[in-house]
């Protein structure tokens, strides 16, 4: 996969510090769950990995998870502005506002992430098909397999 296919044109990338892919995944739903994030900087270098394990949690639990661990890491590191790329419609949308966080188990990582949003004078997120963010899905099977050995 060439660059240009993961990343925004040059331009639009330069505004933001860092761009994070976030991934969330639960074998089974609920099941083995984990998340996993790729942060590259405005050249579109690796500067971290983050990934974890969850336990048993849903799919849409790992993916909010994902984006925690990625506004957390810039928060900590005092970024100022970034740009999350993610595969799951439903958190985006959510974080966009355009739809209600029902879930009981989601609303408080809802919660807590809309909490960090304001520490970033620039903050966006953005939906992408999963062909796109193949390394950060690639961070929660990592994980995955680890844990099924």
């Amino acid at each position: 996969m060439t660059q240009s296919s993961l990343f925004p044109s040059k331009s639009a990338q330069s505004q933001y510090e860092i761009i994070c892919h976030i991934d969330g995944g639960a074998r089974g739903n609920p099941g083995p769950s984990a998340y996993g994030v790729v942060v590259r900087n405005a050249q579109g270098t690796v500067v971290a990995e983050l990934s974890d394990y969850l336990g048993l949690q849903t799919n849409n639990y790992a993916e909010y998870h994902g984006l925690l661990a990625a506004l957390e890491y810039a928060a900590q590191a005092q970024y100022q502005s970034i740009k999350i790329y993610s595969d799951s419609e439903l958190l985006v949308r959510q974080m966009q506002g355009k739809y209600k966080v029902s879930s009981p188990s989601l609303k408080p990582l809802y919660d807590k992430a809309r909490l960090l949003v304001p520490k970033f004078h620039v903050f966006s997120i953005e939906h992408v098909l999963r062909e796109k963010n193949k390394d950060a899905d690639r961070l929660v099977n990592k994980v995955l397999d680890s844990r099924a050995r």
